[in-house]
């Protein structure tokens, strides 16, 4: 279970920026599984800056 805590109404919303592709919810944040990136939540605020993603999965 994430650590962040976002409002319902805002997460059943939230898409990737990039793909508008759903996003799955990951302890560090939310993942998309079609472009292989994270976007951060920072207390419990999603950073949905695509050039701010990270890569996902994580490099082994």
């Amino acid at each position: 279970m994430p650590d962040w805590n976002l409002d319902p109404e805002l997460r059943e919303i939230l898409v990737c920026p990039a793909c508008h592709g759903p996003l799955e919810d990951r302890e560090e944040g939310l993942a998309c599984p079609a472009c292989h990136v994270l976007y951060p939540v920072i207390e419990d605020v999603p950073l949905m800056i695509r050039e701010e993603a990270l890569p996902w999965p994580p490099p082994a």
